[in-house]
């Protein structure tokens, strides 16, 4: 009997929710189960997924060595996300596996984190909050408090979710500066937006958002050279990727005043050691990597996981490829 011809294994590689019942309920009604496993590191992905022909993926690593040993039988991973930097994806590739993440699934939360970010930084609401709670009753301690329909707003990567913030700026009447490399005619989509280089970015901006992925082009990218280039008393806020901004460099900025806020959703190494200096800052405001969050989106992500992984047992087109394997080794087998 083929592959084909029997259920394919599909297993839960790593995942931190509650419960796993709205997959099952989709997975179901092609006859497919799932097993849920805990896994951490390589070695915990090459013991508990072998034989697997679909996983679903949250954090565990997929590495070089898990393709080759994973192969032939493994076809498909969804990650639970956006991001796949947990995924060789080369080596998937190579491997004939085909990856596939969820894009959308949380872009209006995204985007709403990086716009309540802005306005708790521009208007300082949780440093005068804490003030007031200790019984300072004095607006002028947060002097000078910038108009936000005056300022010019920089978003650094334009996806689905950059272009959310950048609409949604835009319609409190900002003044919008688009950069993102890999895009055309950026402007035209959205109302008085420009757009710009990353270094005209950095000039002119008072306040730059960062929606690109990380890459090995984007690791690193607002580094201490860029963040110097910034206009003075600018701020930043990050809801993409860690990596992306140097932490160290980040601290620095905001220490020397150079930098007058910033927001981070998201860190290089998750959680922030308790030891960081932009935990002990008053300008510097830190989420738990929730942006992505809510009951709505939630449901939706899990959904389309399991959505995508009928499809492919179906022999139907997934809807999100991230890679384009010419040919996965379980059609190789059949």
């Amino acid at each position: 009997m083929t592959l084909k011809e029997e259920p394919m294994k599909v297993v839960v590689s790593d995942c931190d929710h509650k419960s796993m019942d709205i997959e099952k309920d989709v997975l179901k009604t092609v006859d497919l189960q799932i097993e849920h496993l805990d896994c951490k590191t390589e070695k915990d992905v090459i013991s508990h997924c072998d034989g697997a022909n679909i996983v679903l993926n949250q954090y565990a690593p997929f590495t070089e060595r898990v393709f080759s040993e994973l192969a032939p039988h493994l076809g498909l991973i969804v990650r639970y996300g956006v991001g796949v930097d947990n995924i060789d994806l080369d080596a998937a590739t190579r491997h004939g596996v085909q990856i596939c993440n969820i894009p959308d699934y949380g872009m209006n939360e995204v985007s709403d984190h990086a716009l309540g970010l802005m306005l708790a930084l521009v208007r300082k609401i949780p440093f005068i909050t804490e003030l007031t709670r200790e019984g300072v009753w004095d607006f002028r301690r947060t002097i000078p408090v910038r108009r936000v329909q005056e300022m010019t707003i920089g978003v650094l990567g334009v996806g689905r979710i950059g272009g959310l913030f950048a609409h949604k700026v835009s319609a409190l009447g900002c003044r919008v500066l688009l950069c993102d490399p890999y895009k055309d005619n950026l402007a035209a989509e959205i109302s008085g937006a420009h757009e710009v280089s990353f270094d005209n970015l950095l000039a002119q901006s008072d306040l730059i958002s960062v929606h690109c992925p990380l890459s090995e082009e984007t690791r690193g990218l607002l580094g201490a050279n860029a963040i110097s280039k910034m206009k003075p008393g600018a701020m930043l806020i990050n809801t993409a990727r860690g990596g992306i901004v140097d932490e160290a460099a980040l601290a620095n900025a905001l220490n020397s005043g150079h930098i007058s806020g910033a927001a981070i959703d998201t860190v290089e190494r998750e959680p922030l050691a308790s030891s960081s200096q932009l935990l002990a800052m008053q300008n510097c405001l830190v989420t738990p990597h929730m942006a992505y969050y809510s009951e709505e989106s939630s449901e939706e992500l899990k959904r389309k996981v399991a959505e995508e992984a009928v499809r492919f047992s179906q022999n139907e087109s997934v809807h999100y490829p991230v890679n384009d394997p010419v040919r996965t080794e379980l059609e190789q087998l059949n």
